[in-house]
């Protein structure tokens, strides 16, 4: 039996909201394909982040759906699809019924039955081969209700402890169902969270999922009875244990992944053992950033010219003196050739001359985060108030995006 790993697939998903992915993500999506067929792939497991957005587009919705159909022509047997923090449960969960009958299972957030979230899978003559626990993003209402004067600490440890419990219930429960076969068969689960070991960038577009600190979760928190964890949120591949890993998004996320390696995971389970292997996502849209002063920018954009192959660009101006006219400077340079410039930040000229009308042009290259930090810079906020300020900043965002994805 053979399992394929993936997460963070973001469809949907633009650039600085202007410039759409589409024939990328369609690209991978073909190639995952080919991938399923070549592989022999039996199990094909989603761990969350499908959408970039709680509502996508129809001719995103096409292209997610187109798969899943193409998928089980292609004999894939079962397809397992969590939702994520991106995701929208209700908008996830709505074609369950009638995606069934592709053998896709979707699991857009918890219920009042901790057992639905258990799937057991039959082989073709009907034995059973596995069992998954589909944990989808867990929202903090999911694991217990906020008590009043609970400071940040002891909302940290219950929401761990919420998390912790969860995934110990579903391992007893699929643990007396593998006793019941007479045999062993593995038992894999899912997660779209935050553990300790995993790696992120600084412009990767991962919404903390709680606040703070409160996110980092030890992979303690999963049970030894877990043959293979598929887990989804961060967007490096990334091997936290063994078998207890990030496979990554498959498309740069931002051009802060533009140089990173993407993956997918594989893993093969015969005779009571477990083989587990990377296969690396092709490039399907070369991207780069440049950050650096006039002189760096030049000599970068001049290599990308001489590569010969279609870029996409994201620049980033620290040199010392004001450069007013950058983007036409840029421009210029970038004039008929394989370059296309998405994005320039010149934080020089920013920093420099941060009036009203200044804010309104950069409002769209900044993140909201960037936004409140520049803030508190400028009216010289204490660094204790910062942080305070900084973390109920971020607690109303996320009360926001909960509710939007609601």
């Amino acid at each position: 039996m053979k399992i394929l790993h993936t997460s963070d697939w973001h469809l949907g998903r633009t650039l600085y909201a202007k410039k759409d992915r589409h024939d990328e993500h369609q690209a991978f999506l073909s190639w995952l394909l080919e991938t399923l067929q070549n592989e022999k792939i039996d199990i094909l497991i989603v761990a969350g982040d499908v959408f970039d957005s709680a509502f996508p587009n129809n001719t995103t919705q096409k292209m997610y759906y187109d798969f899943l159909v193409s998928a089980f022509k292609k004999g894939c047997r079962n397809t397992i699809v969590v939702g994520g923090n991106h995701d929208s449960p209700s908008f996830l969960n709505a074609p369950k019924d009638l995606l069934a009958a592709l053998n896709v299972t979707v699991i857009g957030n918890i219920t009042e039955n901790i057992e639905d979230e258990i799937i057991i899978l039959r082989d073709t003559d009907n034995q059973p081969e596995a069992i998954i626990c589909a944990v989808p993003f867990l929202r903090e209402r999911d694991l217990g209700r906020f008590v009043e004067g609970e400071n940040y600490a002891d909302r940290a440890r219950r929401i761990n402890m919420g998390i912790q419990k969860h995934y110990e219930e579903l391992a007893h429960i699929a643990q007396e169902i593998r006793q019941n076969t007479g045999k062993w068969i593995p038992i894999i689960a899912t997660g779209h969270l935050s553990v300790l070991g995993g790696l992120r960038g600084e412009d990767d577009g991962v919404r903390e999922t709680y606040i703070g600190n409160i996110e980092a979760l030890t992979p303690e928190i999963f049970p030894d009875i877990f043959d293979y964890v598929a887990l989804g949120h961060y967007h490096i591949p990334r091997a936290i244990r063994e078998h207890i890993c990030y496979s990554g998004s498959p498309v740069p996320i931002g051009f802060d992944e533009a140089s990173q390696a993407k993956r997918v995971y594989i893993i093969n389970f015969s005779n009571n053992t477990k083989k587990i292997e990377q296969l690396e996502v092709p490039v399907f849209q070369h991207m780069a950033s440049i950050k650096g002063d006039k002189q760096r920018i030049e000599e970068k954009l001049n290599e990308l010219k001489s590569l010969e192959k279609n870029f996409w660009v994201d620049i980033i101006y620290t040199g010392d003196e004001i450069f007013t006219d950058l983007v036409e400077w840029v421009n210029q340079i970038t004039a008929n050739t394989n370059i296309e410039v998405i994005n320039i930040k010149n934080l020089k000229y920013i920093s420099g001359l941060l009036t009203r009308q200044e804010i309104n042009q950069t409002l769209e290259e900044l993140t909201e985060g960037e936004i409140f930090r520049n803030l508190l810079e400028k009216n010289n906020i204490p660094d204790i108030q910062k942080a305070e300020l900084l973390n109920l900043y971020n607690e109303i965002l996320e009360s926001i995006k909960n509710r939007e994805n609601q």
